[in-house]
C-alpha cells in the first residue's frame, strides 16, 4: 500500500489531474448554491386530477398548450380590453390569442391586445353577407336578434373563423391544444379567469342567462369538445336532419352539443358583456336585465353597463323572481346583484362610474384611447402586426383612419 500512494504522488501530472477534479466539484456546487438563491424556481400548479379532467401544469418543460379565442366587435374595447388582457390572457401567459373581428370604426381600439402574452392570429375582415339557406331559415329564429336570422349567421361565423384559425396554427406547428377558450371582446372581467376547476371531458358554459338552451356567451373544453362547440355554421345542415326548428343562439349552441352527444356542465364566470342595447325596465318573464358592472359577485356574460343602481337588494330579487329561470334569470345572490334602467341611453357621469368600479389603471387607458392621435395609433396597430405569428387585415393607416375621423 505504502509503495502504491509513492508510486501515484511520484506522478505530477496524475496528482494536478485529482487537484482540479476537486476543485472543480467544489466550485460546480458552490455556483448552483449561488443560483438558487438568486433565482426562484419556476412555480407549478396542477389541476385537480380525476376522471375526465386533464392536469394543468406550468411547466416550462412540458407546458399546457391553451388556445384562447376572442370574437366580436370592438364597440366599448377600451373598456372591456384591458380587463381581458390582465384577467384573462396573463392569467394564462403560456395561452396563445386569436382574435377574430369584424372591420368597423371601433376596431382600432384591438391594438391594446399588445400587451397580450402571446399572439397566434389576428384577423380583422370587412363583413360580407352569409347566405341564408333554407335549412338555416328552418332552424333558427329571428326573434331576439337585433339583425335577425343574418344577424346569427354573422355570429356563427365569427366563432367557427376562429376555429379555422386554430386548425391552421395547429397543422403548421404540428400539435392540438389541450384547452381552447373562446370569449367574448365587449366582455368585461371583473376578476381572473379561474379553470382550475373546469372538467376536461366536458365542455363547460356560464350559469345562466341560458335563455332555453345553454350561455353561448363564453365556453372552454378540449379540443374535440370545442370543435364540436365552436362549429356553429357547420353544423345548421346537421341540426336542420334532426327536425329542430326556430332555436335561438343559445337553444342551437345546446342541440349542437347534446346531438353531438358532448357533456357539459355550468359554472360562474366573473365577467359581463358591455351593451348599449336598450331593454326594458323593470325586466318581466321574458325581458333582459342589465345589470351594473358594481355588482359584487360573477354576472357570468350577462348584459352590464356601468350605472347608479336603480334596483338592488329586495328589489334585485322580485325582478330575478319574476324572470323565467330557464330564459334571463341572472343566477346572484341579491344582496350582491345591482340592475340598472336599460331602457335609455348610458347616462350622464357614466366615465366616473365606470373609473370608481374599474380603478385608476383602467381609467387611464379609457382617457388614452380617447385622446389618440394617427401616429399613436398606426404605431399601435403596427407593433401588434410584429408581435402577431399570423396577421390579416386592412393596412394600419386604414384602421386608424375610419375610427379616428369620425371623432
Amino acid at each position: 500500500m505504502m509503495k502504491f500512494r509513492a508510486r501515484i504522488l511520484s506522478q505530477p501530472n496524475f496528482c494536478i489531474q485529482i487537484i482540479f477534479i476537486i476543485i472543480s466539484i467544489t466550485s460546480i456546487a458552490s455556483i448552483s448554491f449561488l443560483f438558487s438563491i438568486s433565482f426562484p424556481l419556476f412555480i407549478s400548479f396542477r389541476f385537480p386530477s380525476s376522471d375526465g379532467q386533464k392536469n394543468l401544469t406550468k411547466d416550462e418543460n412540458n407546458p399546457t398548450k391553451i388556445a384562447v379565442c376572442l370574437v366580436g366587435g370592438a364597440r366599448r374595447f377600451e373598456l372591456t380590453g384591458p380587463s381581458i388582457v390582465d384577467r384573462v390572457l396573463r392569467a394564462y401567459p403560456n395561452a396563445d390569442l386569436f382574435l377574430n373581428s369584424p372591420l368597423d370604426s371601433n376596431s382600432y381600439k384591438l391594438f391594446l391586445l399588445n400587451e397580450a402574452p402571446r399572439i397566434a392570429a389576428v384577423k380583422i375582415f370587412r363583413p360580407q353577407p352569409i347566405p341564408e339557406t333554407q335549412a338555416a331559415l328552418r332552424v333558427l329564429t329571428s326573434s331576439g336578434s337585433p339583425n335577425g336570422v343574418q344577424g346569427l349567421l354573422q355570429y356563427f361565423n365569427l366563432v367557427e373563423g376562429c376555429l379555422t384559425m386554430i386548425k391552421a396554427h395547429q397543422e403548421k406547428h404540428n400539435f392540438t391544444y389541450d384547452w381552447i377558450i373562446r370569449s367574448r371582446v365587449d366582455g368585461y372581467w371583473s376578476e381572473p379567469l379561474d379553470i382550475k376547476s373546469f372538467d376536461h371531458g366536458k365542455y363547460t358554459v356560464p350559469i345562466g342567462s341560458s335563455y332555453k338552451g345553454l350561455n353561448d356567451r363564453f365556453g372552454a373544453g378540449s379540443y374535440n369538445t370545442s370543435l364540436i362547440a365552436l362549429s356553429r355554421l357547420s353544423l345548421i345542415p346537421q341540426l336542420d336532419s334532426t327536425g329542430l326548428t326556430r332555436l335561438n343562439s343559445e337553444s342551437a349552441f345546446k342541440a349542437q352539443l347534446t346531438t353531438n352527444k358532448v357533456n357539459f356542465t355550468t359554472t360562474n364566470i366573473p365577467f359581463c358583456i358591455l351593451s348599449d342595447r336598450k331593454y326594458n325596465f323593470r325586466p318581466t318573464e321574458y325581458n333582459v336585465p342589465v345589470a351594473s358592472i358594481s355588482s359584487k359577485g360573477p354576472l357570468n356574460g350577462a348584459k352590464c353597463r356601468p350605472c347608479m343602481a336603480a334596483c338592488n337588494n329586495s328589489c334585485a330579487a322580485r325582478v330575478m323572481n319574476r324572470l323565467h329561470i330557464w330564459w334571463s334569470r341572472i343566477r346572484l345572490d341579491a344582496s350582491e346583484l345591482e340592475l340598472c334602467d336599460g331602457h335609455g341611453d348610458w347616462e350622464k357621469g357614466w366615465e366616473i362610474l365606470f373609473d370608481k368600479v374599474a380603478g385608476k389603471k383602467y381609467a387611464s387607458i379609457r382617457e388614452k384611447i380617447w385622446g389618440l392621435d394617427m401616429g399613436q395609433c398606426i404605431y399601435g396597430l403596427e407593433k401588434m402586426r410584429k408581435k402577431a405569428a399570423y396577421w390579416d387585415a386592412p393596412e394600419a393607416q386604414e384602421i386608424c383612419k375610419m375610427g379616428l375621423e369620425r371623432l
